[in-house]
C-alpha cells in the first residue's frame, strides 16, 4: 500500500527541530495513520528506531520495573532487543499502545530531564487510562490531536498539486468565481470525499481502485471496530450507555433539529445517568461535539449550554456506512447528497471545520426562527455558518447580520452549491473550499 502525504509529516520535523522538544503524545481515534506516520517518520530521520506495543507485546511492560531513571530502563529494552544500537541524540523510542501500560506516562519525565532520546507515544487514550495518562505526564509532554485525512489531503492523495490548492484560495481571496472545469471537478472530489471519507486504507483503496467498490465493507468493519474498543477500553463507565449513545448518532442527525437528546436514548434515561459518556466519546476521537450558544455573541467558550448539543462522526465516511441500504445505494449511484435531511452536509462541514481547529457551536433562538448550523470567530467578530443542502433562503443568516441586537456580528458566510461570491452582508462559497476558511478569515 502506496504510503499518503499527511500533515502530520511536517509538524514531525518541525518538532524534532526544536531543541527544547517534550515528549510527544499523538492522540486519535483509531485506524486514522497515527503509527504509519509514526513509523515513516523515525526510519527516515534516526539512525535508530525502536518502536514498542504494549497490546501486542505485554512481555516489554516489564522495562519500567525498576524505576524511571533512563538507564534502567534503556538497559530493560536493550536486555530484550539485544541487537540494537543505541545513539544519543538519533535514538526515537515510539511508545504504541500505551493505554495498555500507564507506567509510560510517568517515565515521560525522566525522559525529557534526560534528553538523550526522543520519545513518541500513541494509542486509544480513553475511559479512565486517558485520565490517568494525562495526569502523569502533565508538563512533560506536547499533544498533537490527529484526525483522518481532511479534504487537503484527500486531494493530495488523488494527485493534486500545492500550486493548485493556491490557486483554489487566490480565488476565494480576490473574490473571484471559479471556472466551471475547476468547480465541477472539485465539486465531484468533493462528493467523493463526503462518500469515501478520510480513513487512511479506505482511501488508498478507493484511489488504486478508483471506484466505491469495497469501501462499504471497510466502513462497516472500521464502525465494529470502535464498538469492539468501547467494550474494551470503556473501563469504570457503562459500556451499554456509550454504545447506545454510538449507535443513535444517526438517528438524531436525521431528526430536523438534530439536537441529541439522552431521554431519547433508552425509556426513563436521564442525563445524569450519562455523565461522561459523551465527553467518553469526543476524547476517543470518534465523534465531534457541536454545542449550543445561549447568547449569539463574543466569547464563544464561555456562552454555551453543556446539557445542549448534536453530535457528529469524526469522520463523514463512517457517518455514510453506518446508514441504511436505501440511502447508501441512492448515494453511490445517484449521488443524492440532499437525502438525509442535510446531515451529511452538516457533518461534513462539521468534521472540516475541527480538522481546520475550531471547536463547533451552533445558535437556534426559536422565538426568533434563528436556527444557526455553526459560529466560529474572526479576531474581532463572531461569524455566523449557514450551511445549506438546497440553494435556498438565507433568513436566519439575514436576520443576524441586520439585527443591531447581534453586535458582534459583522458579516456571515454561506455554504452551499454554489460559486465564490460577496452580497456585503455574507460571503458565499462552495462546500469544497471550508478547508481554507480559517486562512481566509486570518487573511481577508
Amino acid at each position: 500500500m502506496e504510503r499518503l502525504k499527511r500533515k502530520i509529516d511536517d509538524y514531525l520535523i518541525q518538532w524534532k527541530k526544536n531543541k527544547n522538544r517534550l515528549p510527544l503524545i499523538i492522540k486519535g481515534a483509531r485506524q486514522i495513520g497515527k503509527t504509519n506516520a509514526i513509523r515513516n517518520f523515525g526510519n527516515n530521520n534516526y539512525k535508530t528506531f525502536i518502536e514498542i506495543n504494549f497490546a501486542l507485546q505485554p512481555q516489554f511492560k516489564t522495562i519500567f520495573e525498576e524505576g524511571f531513571e533512563v538507564n534502567n530502563i534503556m538497559k530493560n529494552i536493550t536486555l530484550k532487543m539485544p541487537e540494537l544500537e543505541l545513539y544519543e541524540n538519533s535514538t526515537l523510542i515510539f511508545f504504541d499502545e500505551m493505554q495498555d501500560c500507564i507506567s509510560t506516562a510517568t517515565s515521560l519525565k525522566a525522559f525529557r530531564e534526560d534528553g538523550r532520546y526522543d520519545i513518541i507515544c500513541s494509542g486509544s487514550l480513553m475511559g479512565i487510562n486517558y485520565k490517568e495518562i494525562e495526569s502523569n505526564s502533565v508538563g512533560n509532554k506536547e499533544d498533537y490531536i490527529m484526525c483522518s485525512l481532511d479534504f487537503e489531503e484527500f486531494l493530495w492523495a488523488k494527485g493534486y498539486k500545492e500550486e493548485q490548492i493556491n490557486d483554489l484560495y487566490k480565488h476565494m481571496i480576490d473574490l473571484k468565481p471559479l471556472s466551471s472545469i475547476q468547480y465541477d471537478v472539485m465539486m465531484s472530489n468533493f462528493k467523493e470525499y463526503m462518500i469515501v471519507g478520510g480513513m487512511p486504507a479506505i482511501v488508498n483503496q478507493f484511489v488504486k481502485n478508483k471506484n466505491f467498490s469495497g469501501i462499504l465493507k471497510m466502513q462497516q468493519q472500521i464502525l465494529l471496530d470502535y464498538e469492539e474498543d468501547i467494550t474494551k477500553y470503556a473501563g469504570g463507565l457503562d459500556k451499554t450507555k456509550i454504545l447506545n449513545c454510538y449507535r443513535k448518532i444517526p438517528v438524531f442527525l436525521g431528526n430536523e433539529n438534530k439536537k441529541f437528546k439522552i431521554s431519547k436514548i433508552s425509556d426513563g434515561a436521564r442525563n445524569r445517568e450519562y455523565i461522561g459518556v459523551i465527553e467518553w466519546l469526543s476524547n476517543a476521537g470518534i465523534v465531534n461535539v457541536c454545542y449550543a450558544m445561549e447568547k449569539a455573541c463574543l466569547p464563544l467558550k464561555g456562552n454555551y449550554n453543556p446539557d445542549n448539543y448534536r453530535l457528529y462522526f469524526a469522520d463523514t465516511g463512517l457517518l455514510i456506512g453506518s446508514l441504511d441500504e436505501e440511502i447508501q445505494d441512492d448515494l453511490r449511484n445517484n449521488e443524492n447528497m440532499n437525502t438525509y435531511k442535510g446531515a451529511l452536509y452538516e457533518n461534513i462541514i462539521s468534521d472540516m471545520l475541527v480538522k481546520e481547529g475550531y471547536d463547533l457551536y451552533f445558535y437556534r433562538d426559536d422565538r426568533k426562527k434563528i436556527e444557526m448550523d455553526f459560529m466560529v470567530r474572526d479576531k474581532n467578530s463572531l461569524i455566523p455558518i449557514e450551511v445549506k443542502a438546497n440553494d435556498n433562503a438565507t433568513i436566519s443568516l439575514n436576520n443576524l447580520i441586520n439585527n443591531n441586537l447581534y453586535k458582534d456580528i459583522k458579516y456571515g458566510i454561506k455554504l452551499c452549491n454554489k460559486n465564490i461570491g460577496f452580497n456585503g452582508k455574507f460571503y458565499t462559497f462552495p462546500y469544497f473550499l471550508t478547508f481554507l476558511l480559517k486562512r481566509f478569515l486570518k487573511e481577508k
